[in-house]
């Protein structure tokens, strides 16, 4: 695994070519927390069953309502469910980071979004992997398009995360450690094209600076 240092200057709301401090010091936060922690994941698959309450993955006990997951999965008989996080090594390294200082930990929170997305393809490369038969979908979450953001405490007890992984969903939804994801990944017998694009599938859209200035950052 390795971490693009494109995605947490993307992260930072950086466009264009960074400065050379910027790039030197993103790199040495990048390098600190590759050296310190790996990402960690477990994943399930389940059985599609097309309801018209919506998508349920039989033997997980779970309903995937909306239009997305049905967009999502239409062509698929099985779904992935995963889950991805940084732990708590991630929460005890940014803390040491703020005592040196907020910007140095700035650096190192948007290293950590984009070293758990790493983790999240990696997932995906050993699903793949595993089954070499079969298309996966594009990854979705709890909170992307329609998909409701509660769904993250049920995707959490199925795959047992909070002791696998220690990974829990807080009452306000907010997942502990802060560096965790976790997404839903149809298996199909046929290539699947790629639909989660654009600001509405985006999990930063509400914060994003370039949607504040009338603006994409194009993915």
């Amino acid at each position: 695994m390795k971490l693009d240092l494109s995605e947490p200057l993307r992260y930072l709301g950086v466009r264009g070519e960074p400065d050379p401090a910027l790039s030197t010091q993103l790199s040495a936060a990048a390098d600190r927390l590759t050296r310190s922690v790996t990402p960690r994941w477990l994943w399930r698959v389940f059985p599609v069953l097309h309801r018209d309450e919506g998508v349920v993955l039989e033997g997980a006990g779970l309903a995937l309502p909306g239009g997305m997951a049905r967009k999502m999965l239409a062509e698929c008989s099985q779904a992935v469910l995963l889950a991805c996080t940084l732990g708590a090594g991630f929460e005890a390294l940014l803390r040491a980071e703020q005592a040196r200082g907020m910007a140095r930990a700035a650096l190192l929170d948007a290293c950590g979004s984009a070293w758990v997305e790493a983790g999240c393809d990696a997932a995906e490369e050993e699903i793949a992997a595993r089954f070499p038969d079969l298309h996966l979908t594009d990854r979705f979450s709890p909170g992307y398009g329609d998909l409701p953001l509660e769904l993250q405490k049920d995707i959490c007890a199925v795959l047992d995360a909070s002791r696998r992984l220690g990974v829990q969903v807080t009452d306000s939804l907010l997942m502990n450690p802060s560096k965790s994801v976790t997404a839903v990944i149809g298996l199909a017998h046929h290539p699947q094209p790629a639909r989660i694009r654009g600001c509405g599938f985006c999990s930063l859209r509400e914060t994003c600076q370039y949607r504040k200035e009338g603006k994409t950052c194009g993915s």
